[in-house]
């Protein structure tokens, strides 16, 4: 499904890591873990076609039209942009070929889900950041693409929302989609998720999440 052959990705010149070949087989449920600064985010947004790779190739098996969805960290989100929560969780319809009326059913659906509902009409700029990042996972919701790519998705959310957050994620794996996850929570990335990529600057480790990533005495389960 997703394969990255001799992959290299960062500053121009200055790739983050040596060369990265791995096969992510149709859905999958991958964590991606390291230090800050390694390449995380980039690596994601390589994979989604949003940056361009240093060398190498990134090959995604999913149909040309809403074959891919990508969760940015909402921090790139314009929060003066003058649109309501709802219109950016219907922003995940694009492409469907639903009508109003289903579009209608389906947006409530997906609001009362992420515990949106009545918040609709607030702005973006009157949202805490615990009901974007909400907003942000409900358009994923929509999106329904075979291919997942979140990035940070517990950012500003609580102890709830969190859980929310890998509800959903599981109830999207067991439909049968393909997904990785960014996340610096690496007891969470360790019980949700099945194998992980770890980034080092001396190379990326591949294989499963509760062999490559130990418990610890404090660890806690989100």
């Amino acid at each position: 499904m997703i394969t990255c052959n001799a992959l290299r990705w960062g500053a121009p010149g200055q790739p983050l890591t040596p060369a990265l070949d791995l096969t992510l087989e149709k859905g999958s449920l991958t964590g991606i873990i390291g230090a800050n600064g390694t390449g995380k985010s980039s690596l994601l947004k390589v994979i989604a076609g949003l940056q361009k790779p240093l060398a190498g190739k990134v090959s995604v098996e999913v149909p040309r039209r809403r074959g891919l969805s990508f969760l940015p960290q909402q921090q790139h989100l314009d929060r003066q942009f003058p649109i309501s929560l709802q219109e950016l969780v219907a922003a995940g319809f694009w492409g469907t070929q639903l009508t109003p009326p289903q579009r209608n059913e389906r947006l409530q659906a997906v609001l009362e889900d992420w515990c949106l509902s009545g918040l609709e009409h607030r702005p973006l700029m009157a949202l805490s950041g615990g009901e974007l990042q909400r907003a942000l996972l409900a358009r994923m919701s929509l999106a329904e693409a075979p291919v997942l790519l979140l990035d940070e998705p517990h950012a500003a959310l609580d102890e709830d929302g969190q859980a929310l957050c890998w509800k959903h994620i599981h109830a999207w794996h067991d439909q049968g989609r393909t997904i990785i996850v960014v996340c610096h929570d690496l007891a969470s990335v360790r019980h949700h998720t099945q194998h992980v990529v770890q980034i080092k600057s001396t190379g990326c480790v591949f294989g499963p999440s509760k062999e490559l990533i130990r418990p610890q005495p404090h660890m806690q389960v989100a």
